[in-house]
């Protein structure tokens, strides 16, 4: 029964954790471009370094 009393707290703030990471990364913008990356991934030419 003491397990428990770890337990249930202990899955409550990661669970929560994990919602403050999710609100976090939907804030700053990391699910705005979901096709740019798979398409990236598909090209066979490198990128062009314009800084060169």
């Amino acid at each position: 029964m003491t397990a428990l009393a770890w337990l249930i707290p202990a899955a409550l703030v990661l669970g929560a954790l994990g919602l403050v990471a999710f609100l976090w990364a939907l804030r700053s913008g990391q699910f705005d471009d979901l096709d740019g990356a798979a398409y990236r991934a598909l090209e066979d030419e490198p990128p062009d370094d314009e800084d060169k």
